[in-house]
């Protein structure tokens, strides 16, 4: 299975803000949808990544207040991004040894959707599940 697998099932929605808007207005968003991150994209551009997990350790943990603080100063800026090409195994591979749990998803430098680690687990588990069913039809003829 690749990543346009999943993005077919899950389908193409990207949630994204600008740098300037605050935290809080993020996490408002973010609960709204029921969505772990945001991306942060201007004039077209993925400038970086906003996670609960940012959230936690550069605002909570420091003391900050969400209601003052840009996402773009918190954000972040290194993203890590796959290919619709890419395998599932590979995304699997890749948020296990970063420690991440979502991937954007781009085409010549355009985001083109969002996989979570969620989506990457149902999709190694539909893929087991087709896998013994067509075993079990084996064994059985």
């Amino acid at each position: 299975m690749k990543v346009s697998d999943i993005l077919r099932i899950k389908g193409n929605i990207i949630y994204s803000v600008i740098g300037e808007i605050t935290v809080y207005d993020a996490l408002k968003i973010m609960g709204d949808k029921n969505i772990g991150a945001l991306l942060i994209i201007e004039q077209e551009k993925l400038v970086g990544i906003f996670s609960e997990r940012d959230y936690a350790r550069k605002v909570v943990l420091k003391g900050k207040m969400s209601k003052d603080v840009p996402v773009n100063e918190i954000m972040t800026e290194q993203v890590i991004t796959v290919t619709e090409d890419d395998s599932i195994e590979s995304c699997m591979a890749l948020m296990s040894q970063k420690h991440f749990r979502h991937l954007p998803v781009v085409k010549e430098d355009k985001v083109t959707g969002m996989i979570s680690i969620g989506d990457v687990v149902n999709a190694i588990i539909a893929s087991q599940k087709e896998t013994i069913a067509h075993l079990q039809h084996y064994i059985s003829q």
